[in-house]
């Protein structure tokens, strides 16, 4: 049973599986700026140089491989899959990507923009066009355009046990959702989070205004 959600995480497209069965989302996309569910997707992913990749691609020329510029196109079309599907599917992965081509390099600093459009789609899969832009001195360059085919499923239609899991699964990327697109949630009063309370974190709602607020450094 560990073995299945281990696995499971590794395949749910943002999350990796972890030590002493707990789980570490691993996703390469920083914010969902624009969406027509099941049509288009836009996202952005700020590429810094605290990321740990970045040390051995390359030590002297730090920049964005190219894989890890696939996957965040990959995980850009899922979310419009899951979302126009209201998360049916607990599993949405690629299945192959087509016609692949690399352009610009995305260094640090710079913001690697993301988009994606459903060209098709069956019962179990969806074919998407989707490219990536940076923008420069010389204006916005083309860094990667590609063909992909995503597929969709559930883990209970394939193995033991695999209801539980994609309840998990399925509850982990609505979680997800809602920091990469928080425009659903533009009405709410924004949380100050105090970190260092036994009680767990405290915000500015629950914390008694005669107290000042201690900020986590």
């Amino acid at each position: 049973m560990a073995a299945a959600r281990r696995w499971a995480a590794t395949q749910a497209g943002n999350v990796t599986s972890h030590r002493n069965g707990f789980f570490m989302r691993f996703t390469l996309l920083d914010r969902v700026t624009a969406i027509e569910p099941g049509k288009s997707i836009t996202a952005i992913k700020t590429l810094t140089l605290s990321e740990e990749y970045l040390a051995d691609h390359f030590p002297r020329f730090p920049v964005m491989p190219g894989v890890l510029m696939l996957e965040a196109m990959t995980q850009a079309a899922a979310w419009t899959i899951r979302v126009a599907e209201d998360f049916a599917h607990s599993i949405v992965v690629l299945r192959s990507a087509k016609n692949v081509k690399y352009g610009d390099f995305v260094e640090p600093g710079r913001v690697l923009t993301v988009t994606a459009e459903v060209l098709s789609q069956d019962e179990t899969t969806t074919k998407v066009k989707a490219s990536g832009t940076v923008s420069g001195a010389s204006g916005e360059r083309t860094s990667l355009t590609a063909r992909l085919v995503l597929e969709r499923y559930n883990l209970a239609d394939r193995q033991p046990h695999g209801e539980a899991i994609d309840a998990r699964v399925r509850a982990e990327m609505r979680k997800l959702w809602s920091v990469l697109h928080p425009a659903g949630r533009s009405g709410t009063v924004p949380r100050r989070v105090i970190y260092g309370s036994d009680a767990g974190p405290l915000t500015a709602a629950t914390m008694p205004m005669s107290e000042p607020a201690t900020l986590a450094r």
